[in-house]
């Protein structure tokens, strides 16, 4: 049988890993929120470019039916 003082220790050994595994988890997470925002920006930038060289561009040709129609 398992003596109380083996169990509480076992109970603590438990609790530090998860603590540990807890903050490595959420290190993980700040780092990924960190990723995300950067390809955000990155994304709200080439969408601004985009929008300017579309408006750049031809004008709107009217669409038409081809000639065989």
């Amino acid at each position: 049988m398992i003596m109380p003082a083996d169990r509480l220790t076992t109970l603590e050994i438990r609790a530090a890993e998860q603590e540990k595994t807890i903050e490595e988890l959420s290190g993980q997470i700040a780092e990924q929120w960190k990723v995300i925002e950067r390809m955000q920006r990155k994304l709200d930038a080439l969408t601004n470019r985009f929008l300017a060289l579309e408006e750049q561009a031809a004008p709107d040709v009217p669409v038409t039916k081809p000639p065989h129609w």
